[in-house]
Parts: C-alpha cells; sequence; structure tokens
C-alpha cells in the first residue's frame, strides 16, 4: 500500500497554494512533511484525504483515485488534523463508538477494537472521562484513536504531539513507529527533532513546490561536505578563505565565518595557519553538525 501524490496544483483566489506537487510514500516507511508556515503542507493533506479538491493533479491509494473514488478512499485513509476536532461532552469510549459506527464499525467489532485502540494510545487512566475533562495532550491521544479506529492503510498526522510533555513525547513516538511497520505513515511536524527521531524519508515543501525529496541520512550527507565554523575577535575577510573552501559570514557577523569543505583535516591546519599569519585573536574552530534543521534552514532559504 502506497500513497502517490501526483502533480498536485490548487489556487486560492490569485494565490497559488501548490504547484506540481509531487512524492510518493511507501508501505512501512515513515514520511516527514516539512515545510515553513503557508508552505501548502496542510492544503495537500487535506486533498489527500478528500477535504478539498484540487485545481489540477491527483492522489492515489494503492493505485484509486481520491478524486474518482472518494469513499472508497476513506476507508483507506486515517487522518489526524493539526486542529483536532472531537466532541467534548462524550465519553472517550462513546466518542469511538459513534466515529466507529461511520466507519461501519458495530456490536462486538466497535467494542473490540475500541478496548484495543485504549492501551495501545495510553488512554487507560483518563478513559472513564469526559473528552472536555481531558488535557490537551490525552486529547491528541483521543484524536490519534479516531485516526486509527476503523484500522486504516495510510494514515495522516498533522502535528501529532502538539502539548505533549517529554514522557508522553517518547510513548507517542513508540506508538508512531509501531504502527508504521505495516502502514503508509505521513507525519507533518515543526520539530526536526521528531523527524529525526523516526522518520526514514524527508520531503520539504515551501511556497507550494516540492524542495527536496529523499531519504533522511541522504539530505543530512550533502555529499561528504563537513561545514568548519571559525570565531575570532577581529572582523576577517572572505577572500582569505579563497583556496581554502566555500566560505560565508555566519549571521552576517565579519567575526564568525562558516567554511564548507570536502577535506576538513586539511581545511583546519590552513586555518590555523591563516590565522598565526594574519595574528588574529582565535576564539574557536569547531565542525558543525550537520542536521535535519541546519539542512530545512538552507534549503528553504534558498527560496
Amino acid at each position: 500500500m502506497s500513497l502517490e501524490v501526483k502533480n498536485l496544483t490548487k489556487m486560492y483566489g490569485k494565490q497559488k497554494a501548490l504547484d506540481g506537487v509531487s512524492f510518493v510514500a511507501e508501505r512501512g516507511q515513515v514520511l516527514g512533511f516539512l515545510g515553513p508556515n503557508g508552505a501548502g503542507k496542510s492544503t495537500t493533506m487535506k486533498i489527500a484525504t478528500g477535504f478539498i479538491l484540487p485545481d489540477q493533479g491527483d492522489v492515489f491509494v494503492n493505485g484509486l483515485s481520491v478524486l474518482e473514488n472518494p469513499k472508497e478512499v476513506s476507508k483507506l485513509i486515517g487522518y489526524l488534523p493539526e486542529h483536532n476536532p472531537l466532541y467534548p461532552d462524550m465519553y472517550i469510549r462513546e466518542f469511538l463508538t459513534f466515529i466507529g459506527g461511520l466507519y461501519g464499525l458495530k456490536g462486538k467489532a466497535a467494542k473490540d477494537r475500541i478496548e484495543e485502540l485504549i492501551p495501545l494510545c495510553g488512554l487507560e487512566v483518563e478513559a472513564h472521562k469526559k473528552i472536555h475533562q481531558l488535557s490537551k495532550g490525552y486529547r491528541q491521544r483521543v484524536g490519534l484513536a479516531k485516526a486509527l479506529i476503523h484500522d486504516p492503510e495510510v494514515i495522516i498526522l498533522d502535528e501529532p504531539t502538539t502539548g505533549l510533555d517529554p514522557n508522553q513525547l517518547v510513548e507517542i513516538r513508540k506508538l508512531i513507529k509501531n504502527i508504521s511497520a505495516n502502514k503508509t505513515l505521513i507525519l507533518s511536524t515543526h520539530v526536526m527533532q521528531e523527524v529525526e527521531a523516526i522518520c526514514e524519508k524527508v520531503v520539504i515543501i515551501n511556497q507550494g513546490k516540492i524542495v527536496a525529496s529523499d531519504l533522511l541520512q541522504n539530505l543530512k550527507a550533502e555529499q561528504g561536505k563537513a561545514i568548519l565554523m571559525l570565531e575570532t575577535e577581529e572582523n576577517m575577510d572572505l577572500s582569505w578563505f579563497e583556496s581554502i573552501g566555500d566560505a560565508r559570514h555566519h549571521e552576517g557577523n565579519p567575526g564568525s565565518v562558516l567554511l564548507k569543505t570536502s577535506e576538513p583535516v586539511m581545511a583546519r591546519k590552513a586555518i590555523l595557519q591563516m590565522v598565526q599569519d594574519k595574528s588574529l585573536t582565535l576564539i574557536s574552530i569547531r565542525q558543525q553538525e550537520r542536521n535535519l534543521e541546519t539542512v530545512f534552514r538552507q534549503i528553504t532559504q534558498k527560496q
């Protein structure tokens, strides 16, 4: 089971929210869907789940078109939106029974599925309460149970860890990893640590266009390049580094330089020699870790 987003275009008035968006999410792989605010993430997910229609393009779930087979596809997708819609006056089991009924789950089948989801989503302690009595973190858990009630093949989670404390984060990460083993799972979040902890593949959207789509390890590698960060008390001229590597001032500070190089050991030696020759006062020189946040900022700031 896979989800294929194919050439999606969506206009809101004169604004182009999506511009030819295409990517594929595979079974057994957690895909991190990232982008700045207003980049088009939520619009893409709403189209994928049939909430809104695109102006062009389509989404296919296991070969079925969302546009041509909306009812069939809706049974295959579980969706937790960013603004988690719940009925606050219902008890948890009452609410899940109602949602299950919308998918045709009734009687013993519905009860068994709910009793399976309660511990799976960590709701045992609060299961006797009405939804309005729950903390934000536990409401997120109810929303996750709602998305899983019909045992969907494709699961789309939009900011699922909002409001969770550190202990709950660990539990939800485990849950997402467990359920993704035999599912196609798309995780949209602003928390880069969440993506690095549980995602194998990353798709980055910016200004309505896909600007990166690759395995996480490939995005972070950048063809073996290393980034050295040099700080001195004096201002530095970028022309001093032309024979060493690709240099730029860090955040506009002339006393701080980021140097990209494929030979970090040799570059360190050359930098230290330059510092000595120019009688600079060295504060620090270190190799900068290339994490997902660094990659994300570099890619989206280029646009």
